[in-house]
């Protein structure tokens, strides 16, 4: 028999999460808060990624047409990110995928994810890559049900365990919650 819900986790259900693209500059202090908390999150230095040197420059990279960066909002507040961008033509890379923890279990990952993907089809690619470190298994999880495959590396990325992925946007349906 399943226990009934306690009131916090009702209450917590019951709040909307709403992914809407970043503005600039408008969002920034949110982004770069966000980022920050992403690349403090894992047990490894991710300095190799020159981070700084993003942030610095945001939107950069991730700017439209080429490049994406997804806000998830929950009660006014920022508790998830999501960004691409231009590797090639046809291709682009998933990049600072990110839920803070008083936001996770609630399919959040999967909901950016997918809208993600979304933008990158919009955008014009027919291939995603990404990076994913050994210790984020919820996203690799994510990932796996969603099709990735094993690929060649797009980005430097040193970490021991690191797996490198892709997934053919052709194929993909589209996402039936977008």
């Amino acid at each position: 028999m399943k226990k009934p819900a306690k009131k916090w986790q009702e209450q917590r259900r019951s709040v909307m999460i709403e992914i809407k693209p970043a503005r600039f500059p408008d969002d920034l202090e949110h982004v770069v808060g966000i980022f920050r908390e992403y690349v403090a999150s894992p047990s490894v230095n991710l300095g190799f990624q020159n981070y700084e040197s993003e942030f610095a420059s945001l939107p950069g990279k991730y700017a439209a047409p080429e490049g994406r960066l997804l806000l998830a909002w929950k009660s006014g507040s920022i508790v998830g990110c999501a960004a691409l961008r231009k590797v090639d033509r046809h291709t682009c890379e998933m990049k600072r995928v990110f839920i803070r923890p008083t936001a996770r279990g609630e399919g959040l990952g999967h909901r950016l994810i997918t809208s993600i993907l979304d933008e990158a089809r919009e955008a014009g690619y027919s291939r995603i890559c990404l990076d994913v470190l050994p210790e984020f298994t919820a996203a690799q999880a994510i990932y796996d049900s969603l099709g990735f495959q094993p690929a060649p590396p797009v980005a430097f990325n040193p970490v021991p365990g690191t797996k490198f992925l892709s997934l053919d946007l052709c194929t993909l349906p589209p996402n039936p919650a977008a």
